[in-house]
């Protein structure tokens, strides 16, 4: 396991708590000269988005693109004056699983996110996506709390 930090990745979903920790990740970036990646991850997979929303496959890739843009628009305007974000990664699913994914796939990488997101009430009932990711991840993971 690489021990040496090449990207710092915040994962957002538009959550005041999730644009804090992007504040805090833009800050280190700054200050260790990393580039900062940003990561959102479009809840449920296309069968479960299909089964709860009732829209077709098609129309769910547009929906998690809207989502992404959304969330994507408002972390650059969080850390707008700090540094400039340098790639955007959407992913789709259940969120802890795919950071968890992400960090296996991209050693190097160090990653902030908020204590408490959208999911809040989800977060009671299954344990917190924080919570997740710090248990299984192979890499920094830095837990940002208000």
């Amino acid at each position: 396991m690489p021990t040496d930090t090449q990207t710092i990745v915040v994962a957002c979903d538009g959550s005041d708590h999730s644009l804090h920790a992007a504040k805090m990740a833009a800050d280190l970036a700054k200050a260790t000269g990393q580039p900062l990646k940003l990561l959102a991850v479009f809840p449920g997979t296309k069968v479960e988005q299909l089964v709860v929303t009732g829209v077709w496959p098609t129309e769910l890739e547009k929906e998690a693109k809207d989502y992404g843009r959304k969330v994507f628009n408002a972390v650059r305007e969080a850390v707008s004056g700090i540094v400039e974000p340098k790639d955007e990664v959407l992913l789709q699913g259940e969120p802890a699983k795919e950071i968890i994914e992400y960090l296996e796939n991209n050693p190097g990488t160090h990653m902030v996110l908020g204590r408490r997101g959208h999911s809040m009430v989800r977060s009671l009932t299954l344990g917190s996506t924080s919570e997740k990711v710090v248990r299984h991840a192979n890499g920094p993971v830095t837990v940002v709390s208000e």
